[in-house]
C-alpha cells in the first residue's frame, strides 16, 4: 500500500492549496489539495510531511499537528495518508515543480475542483480536534463509500 502525507497550512482565514497542473500522468490533474507526498525509506509519517511541505514550498513549518489517517480504496490503487494541519512556518514561498500554490479562503476550499473524499476530511478537520481514521472507497472518481472510526459515514 502506498504510504503518502498531506498537509494543509492555514493562515489569516486562507489555506496553501496546490493546484495540480504541471506533472504528465498526474491522477491529481487540474484537482486542488493540499502539500504533500510519498515516504522515503524509513521515514516516520512527520518527517515526511516536514520533508515534503518544505520541498514543495520553501517554507519550514513550525507548528503543526498529526489530524488523521485516510485510507483510499479502489479498482486501481490502495493509500494510507498521512493528514496533517500547520498554523505557523518560517522562510519564503516559491514556486512548485507539481502544480501553482494559492492562498485560498478556508471556508470555500471545497468549492474548488477537489476529489469528493476530500469534502469528508477537511469537514472532519473543521469539526473534529481528534484523531480521526477515515476510508474512502471511490468507483472512477466517484466516491462509492466511507467508514469514520471504523463505523459507515453518511457522505452524501
Amino acid at each position: 500500500m502506498l504510504e503518502t502525507t498531506l498537509c494543509y497550512y492555514e493562515r489569516d482565514g486562507k489555506t496553501l492549496m496546490l493546484h495540480r497542473v504541471k506533472k504528465k500522468n498526474d491522477v491529481n490533474h487540474d484537482k486542488w489539495i493540499g502539500v504533500g507526498g510519498k515516504f522515503e525509506p524509513g521515514e516516520s509519517p512527520e518527517a515526511c510531511m516536514l520533508r515534503e511541505f518544505s520541498e514543495e514550498t520553501g517554507l519550514r513549518l513550525t507548528r503543526w499537528a498529526y489530524r488523521g489517517i485516510v485510507t483510499f480504496i479502489s479498482e486501481d490503487w490502495r493509500e494510507r495518508m498521512h493528514l496533517f494541519t500547520a498554523t505557523a512556518a518560517e522562510g519564503a514561498l516559491r514556486e512548485c515543480d507539481e502544480g501553482t500554490l494559492e492562498w485560498i479562503e478556508t471556508d470555500k476550499l471545497t468549492q474548488l475542483p477537489i476529489w469528493e473524499g476530500d469534502k469528508v476530511f477537511l469537514q472532519l478537520l473543521r469539526e473534529r480536534e481528534t484523531f480521526f481514521s477515515l476510508k474512502l472507497v471511490y468507483e472512477g472518481e466517484r466516491l462509492a463509500g466511507a467508514e469514520l472510526d471504523g463505523k459507515a459515514l453518511d457522505f452524501s
